[in-house]
């Protein structure tokens, strides 16, 4: 029997079938589930929803309720949340500022690691997968704390360590995908390895080719779409590899539509484990400055692969995704109402469209202002975002340093 309440009445036990919101604002990619974390409770006091829909036939009912009355005894407010029972525990995320050192370190210590492990390959050797398993565990707990420092700061790449960085960025994006999808611990492992290994083929491409700037050849073009099969069979021949991580390595670039290669295949064709893949790989790859192009605004890019979602990939992994990364991630100028630029620096609390940002510019005066932080989520805040900007087109440089600092 399904029933309609606030969303403030939920209680651990019950059965969530539905929240009166659109995906945007949809803290769960899935809705639908028994509430046995207070901290999925916390989410949905946390953003504008303001009721839900419980099966009682699956979970337990509004203590005390008669004829859809609510008593007010038994309301739970966002002030006075129960504790969660002593076995669930609840991982409460650090602002990212706090992380942006630990994330840089193991940045550096992961790019290393992933320049070593590439070149063992390149000479003939196998792969460790002791080593594997401790950056994913490093990079799995720096997304635990804070799910945008260290994926923003793996998105600052140079041509020389693309290849070694652009396997860390899909390492930690495979991890928070996963997490956001609600996979199992062990699955999240699995996810971030695969992200970590993905490009291991390209091992078998020649620099040259992957630093080229201009157009490839089709012959050289052709070299390029060998490495998810190169990749695959090496990490065969080396053995103890999971299978999440050879299926992401061999079809990373298959496409729902069946476009893709290296075998066309398409929809349900794909693991859920591909699919990831596939956007994880894309949004780094587009988001980062490569030889031949400069890298894409991440909301622009967001916006663009929104528009591929449903044809280059599976629509509910994407908006999965969206919630990871944000509408406007980390590093995204954008302006408001107010007519001020401001660079994201984190996620808002409530809603993905009110980030937190360093305000630092006006339109208005065309000068720069003394840099604020606001939050556009915290109440009685009233400027909004309009769009994302060009930070060229206001001969911004280096934006780095306002969402850094």
């Amino acid at each position: 029997m399904l029933k309609q309440i606030e969303t403030r009445e939920l209680r651990l036990g019950m059965y969530l079938q539905e929240l009166t919101a659109s995906w945007l604002e949809n803290p769960f990619w899935r809705t639908s589930r028994l509430l046995n974390n207070q901290q999925e409770i916390n989410d949905i006091l946390a953003s504008n929803i303001k009721f839900a829909i419980i099966d009682i036939s699956k979970g337990i009912d509004v203590p005390n309720r008669l004829n859809h009355t609510v008593q007010p005894e038994v309301v739970a407010k966002p002030e006075a949340i129960i504790d969660p029972p002593a076995s669930i525990k609840v991982q409460a995320a650090v602002p990212i500022e706090a992380e942006f050192q630990r994330a840089a370190q193991i940045c550096a210590r992961s790019k290393s690691a992933v320049m070593s492990m590439f070149s063992e390959i390149r000479m003939g050797k196998a792969i460790r997968l002791e080593n594997a398993a401790s950056l994913v565990e490093d990079i799995s707990e720096s997304v635990n704390r804070n799910v945008s420092a260290l994926i923003t700061l793996a998105r600052l790449k140079n041509q020389d360590d693309y290849t070694y960085m652009h396997s860390v960025a899909v390492c930690a994006l495979m991890i928070a995908l996963a997490k956001q999808l609600g996979l199992t611990e062990e699955q999240i492992k699995e996810a971030g390895t695969a992200g970590l290994l993905h490009d291991i083929g390209k091992m078998s491409v020649d620099s040259s080719i992957l630093n080229k700037p201009g157009k490839l050849t089709d012959l050289e073009f052709e070299i390029v779409r060998r490495h998810p099969e190169e990749g695959h069979q090496y990490l065969l021949q080396a053995g103890g590899i999971g299978k999440a991580a050879l299926d992401v390595c061999l079809h990373h670039h298959e496409r729902v539509d069946g476009t893709g290669y290296p075998y066309r295949l398409k929809g349900e064709e794909l693991s859920l484990y591909a699919k990831m893949g596939a956007i994880c790989d894309v949004y780094d790859a587009i988001t980062s400055n490569r030889p031949y192009k400069a890298g894409w605004c991440p909301a622009d890019s967001i916006k663009k692969m929104a528009s591929w979602s449903g044809t280059h990939f599976d629509a509910d992994v994407f908006k999965a995704f969206v919630k990871t990364v944000g509408i406007y991630p980390v590093g995204t100028l954008v302006r408001l109402t107010s007519g001020r630029l401001g660079v994201v620096v984190d996620q808002g609390a409530r809603s993905l469209l009110a980030p937190r940002l360093r305000v630092f510019f006006s339109t208005k005066s065309n000068t720069y202002l003394p840099p604020v932080m606001i939050d556009l989520s915290a109440p009685g805040e009233r400027d909004k975002v309009v769009c994302f900007e060009d930070a060229d087109q206001w001969k911004i440089k280096d934006l780095e340093r306002f969402w850094r600092c």
